[in-house]
């Protein structure tokens, strides 16, 4: 059966994005290059035909290029590199990339206005890298994907955001929820109520649509997409394994994916193809809003039912 092998190099970044979910601990933690090299073998041999790598920051490793080489001659068609972009400015690091076999690049944007980048990402004099990056990126002709994070300071310019990229030669946008899982669970004031982002969401999607961009919308369930409810996107749905350098787990089981089921999930049109509701949104807010949406009273806290397998 076909699927994605996820492999998360390493927790090291050349960056400390405010809402990263790794924290000090983690940062040394590596697969080693063997291990990893022995990964895309399993995965290759348990019929998993896509790559995707990522981190931390992948760029940063000296055998990035090994594996992604390593990666093509298993026959993994389609090779995706997860990353900042940083190192894409500096000489012909991505040139070199694309030559070893990455097929596919995603690169983490986290929102377009210089000022805000650089106080989100911890790390002054970065933003004209970013944007010199992601200019050699589209310039490539690569197939491109920039993630933007919807988190509390960030929603209301997302709008803008996708005007920006647009002007840039972006033509596909990846919105991510803002997770207070792990490290981030102590900064709660990052994670906005959903019914606060989604006009911000719902204009930046029309200027997609309008620019015939492709944006997908990741964790946030559809019923609270309301009519944008097709650009949700749940890549749990599909097969994904992943691999870190603690344990191999499949991306559904990932504390990052919406696992639970509140009251008012049942009978939703969603309801067989909605992964459900993150618990740490959940624990923060409850159901209300879900509730809302299907037109039910909330339950006083975050009542959850068990997720069909």
């Amino acid at each position: 059966m076909p699927g994605l092998l996820d492999m998360i190099l390493g927790y090291d970044c050349n960056l400390w994005c405010d809402y990263c979910t790794i924290g000090p601990a983690l940062r040394g933690r590596a697969l080693s290059t063997a291990h990893a090299l022995a990964s895309l073998r399993q995965g290759r041999a348990q019929g998993l035909d896509a790559l995707s790598i990522t981190g931390g920051e992948p760029t940063i490793r000296p055998d990035l290029l090994a594996i992604v080489r390593a990666g093509r001659a298993l026959g993994f068609a389609d090779i995706k590199v997860q990353s900042n972009g940083l190192m894409y400015a500096h000489g012909d690091n991505l040139a070199r990339l694309l030559a070893a076999g990455a097929t596919r690049l995603h690169v983490s944007v986290h929102t377009h206005r210089g000022d805000r980048y650089e106080q989100l990402v911890r790390r002054t004099g970065t933003y004209a890298a970013m944007v010199g990056g992601l200019q050699r990126a589209v310039a490539s002709g690569a197939a491109l994907v920039v993630d933007l994070i919807v988190k509390r300071d960030t929603m209301a310019d997302l709008p803008a955001a996708i005007d920006w990229l647009a002007g840039q030669g972006v033509r596909a946008v990846d919105l991510w929820y803002v997770s207070l899982t792990d490290a981030n669970a102590a900064h709660p004031e990052s994670l906005p109520r959903m019914s606060e982002a989604m006009p911000f969401m719902a204009e930046a999607l029309a200027r997609g649509r309008r620019q015939a961009m492709t944006l997908r919308s990741l964790h946030v369930p559809r019923c609270l997409l309301g009519q944008d409810h097709p650009h949700a996107w749940d890549p749990g749905a599909e097969r994904v394994v992943v691999v870190t350098p603690e344990s191999t787990f499949a991306l559904k089981d990932s504390r990052l994916a919406g696992r639970v089921k509140v009251p008012a999930c049942v009978g939703c049109p969603f309801e067989q193809v909605c992964p459900g509701v993150r618990p740490d949104y959940l624990a923060t807010f409850g159901d209300g809003e879900i509730a809302a949406a299907r037109g039910q009273a909330a339950t006083r806290g975050p009542t959850r039912l068990p997720l069909a397998r």
